[in-house]
C-alpha cells in the first residue's frame, strides 16, 4: 500500500509550498519473487520428469538387449544341437 504525504507550508508573503511524496509499498518486488520462484520450480519440475522419462528408456532399451542376447544363445544352442544330432546319426 503506497503511503502519501503531503506537507503544506506557509512562507512569508502569502506563498505557500506543497510537497508531495509517495513511497511504494513493496507489493511488486514480492510478486517479482514469488514469480521468479514459481519459474525455477518449474524448470526443476520438468527437468526431473526428463531424467525419469530416460531412466524409463534405458530400463526398455537394457532389458530388449538382454531379450536379444537370449534368443542368440537360443539360436546357438539350437544349432550345436542340430549338430550333435547330425553327427551321432552317422
Amino acid at each position: 500500500m503506497a503511503d502519501e504525504t503531503y506537507t503544506r507550508e506557509t512562507v512569508p508573503g502569502d506563498t505557500t509550498i506543497i510537497r508531495e511524496s509517495r513511497s511504494g509499498g513493496g507489493a511488486g518486488w514480492a510478486i517479482a519473487i514469488v514469480l521468479i520462484l514459481a519459474l525455477i520450480a518449474g524448470v526443476w519440475f520438468f527437468s526431473q520428469s526428463n531424467r525419469s522419462e530416460m531412466a524409463k528408456d534405458n530400463a526398455v532399451t537394457a532389458a530388449a538387449n538382454k531379450v536379444g542376447n537370449a534368443a542368440q544363445d537360443v539360436g546357438n544352442a539350437a544349432q550345436d544341437a542340430a549338430n550333435n544330432v547330425g553327427d551321432s546319426s552317422k
